[in-house]
């Protein structure tokens, strides 16, 4: 078998998330992943948000489906998870949503849900929507490490990545375990705490990644906290593979009027792809 056939065998195995890492690692670029809540401040104009974030850099995002009790989210999140809820949000409109844009949101979409209301819809089955849709991973702050085995089972049957998080508290042998489940990438908690938008990174996180890039190969993507182009700066010197923004972004969609709010959400994610790129640009 030639080489170059071995390499498309290799490449059909890999699944969205891990297809765009690896071209974003070929090309020295660090991964962009904003977040966003689904219906804040309605499903119509989330779905411009997503294609508007598309256009302006985002590599991959992050869709929250609103809970009414997000233990992971700080007050700026969980805010925009009672609006949502309000404006008549439920994963079956999120899934709806997604399978609308269709043909035209081409950037991997990874869904951010807690695990009761999957549980609820029933997991197989909400995996098989989710993935219908074109949903390319799963993050479920609140499923045990314990648990994550043959939860991942299912959700990789279905063309999708089970994401974990690893948090500064957590002991090094844990790390390992959640490494060795999770697919996609390893996502980096930055702090001890809620999401919410922070004055600075906290320089632990630098020995963190190298920790995780000791045990691992998988791509790290660092989260909580990250507001402003500095902290894009620091994560991407501090040698993560990608950088997730939420409680900024979903502040801006909170305080701007909703004819505005798709531009103002655009513009900032044009400057968070700026910082992100700002190594490439200086090469």
């Amino acid at each position: 078998m030639k080489k170059n056939e071995l390499q498309v065998i290799k490449n059909e195995a890999l699944s969205k998330v891990d297809k765009k890492f690896y071209e974003l690692k070929k090309n020295n670029k660090l991964a962009l992943m904003p977040f966003i809540m689904a219906g804040d401040p309605n499903i119509e104009k989330t779905s411009e948000i997503l294609l508007k974030l598309q256009e302006n850099g985002a590599d991959l995002i992050e869709l929250g489906i609103p809970y009414s009790d997000p233990l992971a989210d700080g007050p700026i999140i969980q805010l925009s998870a009672s609006r949502a809820l309000k404006s008549g949000t439920t994963p079956r409109k999120v899934i709806a949503l997604l399978e609308s844009l269709k043909g035209r949101l081409n950037i991997p979409i990874i869904l951010f849900t807690y695990l009761n209301p999957l549980l609820c819809f029933g997991f197989e089955q909400f995996c098989v929507k989710a993935s219908n849709a074109g949903v390319s991973g799963l993050i479920i702050p609140d499923l045990p490490l314990e648990e994550a085995y043959k939860f991942s089972k299912v959700v990789s049957s279905h063309s999708m990545d089970l994401i974990l998080l690893v948090a500064p508290t957590t002991p090094f042998e844990r790390m390992k375990k959640i490494s060795n489940y999770t697919k996609g990438f390893t996502y980096l908690v930055s702090v001890t705490g809620v999401t919410g938008e922070r004055n600075k990174m906290e320089n632990r996180v630098e020995g963190l990644i190298a920790k995780l890039k000791e045990i691992t190969t998988n791509p790290i993507a660092v989260g909580f906290g990250i507001s402003s182009p500095d902290h894009v700066n620091k994560v991407r010197d501090w040698g993560a593979d990608g950088v997730i923004i939420g409680s900024a972004f979903v502040k801006r969609i909170s305080s701007s009027s909703e004819k505005d709010v798709v531009n103002q959400v655009g513009s900032f994610c044009k400057d968070m792809r700026l910082a992100a790129d700002q190594k490439n640009k200086n090469i």
